[in-house]
């Protein structure tokens, strides 16, 4: 069940009320009794914790990166390029114009 913080906007009693989402609106003032009690708008007291995708995903704004130079053995490596180890051996030339016919 959520709590409710109410607040008095003639006495200015405060109080924080447990109560069901279906349960009515409270708005007779518990410390003067007048119809002065108001829900007030509040944080949200909770806190996503852990690993999951509200920590990993959106923070910062921007994307994480990756393959990034650990050390310098790794600063010393040539980058492949993914096309380059794909791509097949080199092929033959196109055979010139040996012969024309006249």
């Amino acid at each position: 069940m959520p709590i409710y913080a109410y607040r008095c906007e003639e006495c200015g009693f405060a109080k924080d009320v447990l109560q069901k989402i279906s349960d009515p609106v409270l708005t007779v003032c518990l410390s003067c009794g007048k119809p002065s009690f108001k829900k007030q708008l509040t944080a949200a007291g909770f806190q996503l914790k852990g690993t999951g995708w509200y920590a990993t995903d959106f923070r910062g704004g921007t994307a994480p990166t990756t393959a990034i130079p650990t050390g310098p053995a790794d600063a010393a490596k040539p980058a492949a390029t993914p096309a380059a180890e794909s791509a097949p051996a080199a092929a033959p030339a196109a055979p010139a114009a040996a012969s024309k016919a006249d």
